[in-house]
């Protein structure tokens, strides 16, 4: 084999060696999906120290209309927990989980309400997460009953029911009758 076809030769295998790095180097390039951290809910994630927050999210039928939260709260820490969740105009709730357990926000759970959701369902609400001296702000998303999963989690607003008064009649007749 003279020089030339060896020259030849090594072209070829390095054009071939590139283009095998090219095309088994994605990995090596681009972050693999598997390997990162996401909320595969409606609902989002959040850390606060030894408290975790899963599968946030809350159901209200409009921005300024009371707001559900529902998800789950773990607390992997050796003593009860409080969980107050800050929202839009001073809308605030509190989750008491017990220690080394998690609590559920769902129907069989005392309801977590804020006084108002804050944005319009499909929307993020900014919410602050506060337990003792740590704290975190978290977007949570907001849906409305349109999902039947989630239609008996609306908040419902109380009638006002009358409240009897006594009326001049009856003080009267009760009077005339003494």
């Amino acid at each position: 084999m003279n020089t030339v076809q060896r020259g030849k030769l090594a072209i070829a295998a390095a054009a071939i060696g590139v283009g095998l790095l090219s095309v088994t180097g994605c990995g090596f390039v681009n972050a693999q999906q598997t390997s990162h951290q996401y909320s595969a809910s409606d609902g989002v994630k959040a850390d606060l120290g030894k408290l975790q927050l899963r599968n946030m999210l809350i159901v209200a039928s409009g921005e300024k209309e009371p707001g559900r939260v529902i998800g789950a709260v773990f607390n992997q820490s050796n003593s009860d927990a409080t969980v107050t969740l800050s929202g839009a105009n001073g809308a605030q709730t509190e989750i008491r989980v017990k220690a080394m357990s998690e609590t559920y926000l769902n129907d069989t759970a005392d309801p977590a309400i804020l006084s108002t959701a804050g944005v319009i369902p499909g929307g993020l609400t900014p919410v602050t997460v506060r337990s003792g001296s740590d704290s975190t702000t978290v977007n949570i998303p907001v849906v409305d009953g349109t999902l039947p999963e989630y239609a008996k989690y609306l908040p419902t607003t109380p009638t006002p029911t009358a409240t009897p008064t006594p009326t001049a009649t009856s003080t009267e007749s009760a009077a005339a009758g003494h």
